[in-house]
């Protein structure tokens, strides 16, 4: 386990944007993956965002277009943009470090999405 500490949630209109930072207290270069996902209310943990150590993204379709992964090594931190929000995007968002079969989750952030 490798804590992850996620900034940069928030209230924000729709249409608006935000960018989430999730820091590893160590390097990122072990991990085999990087990612976001959220839980919304009433719904499981969902995948939002997946960066792979070879360098590959994957999001759903109901991001893909809208948010962007990405990485910074020198910093041990990962972003996910979040541009055009939407109401439906309103849930926790946490960070994920994958290490073959070991799984590090951050504590969660809150981001909320106005009408």
């Amino acid at each position: 386990q490798v804590p992850l500490v996620e900034s940069g949630g928030g209230l924000v209109q729709a249409g608006g944007s935000l960018r989430l930072s999730c820091a590893a207290s160590g390097s990122i270069f072990s991990f085999t993956a990087m990612g976001w996902y959220r839980q919304r209310p009433g719904k499981r943990r969902e995948l939002v965002a997946l960066a792979f150590s070879s360098g590959g993204t994957t999001y759903p379709d109901s991001v893909r277009g809208r948010f962007t992964i990405s990485k910074d090594k020198a910093k041990n931190t990962i972003y996910l943009q979040m541009n055009s929000l939407k109401p439906e995007d309103t849930a926790v968002y946490y960070c994920n470090a994958q290490s073959g079969s070991d799984h590090s989750w951050g504590q969660g952030i809150q981001v909320t999405v106005s009408s």
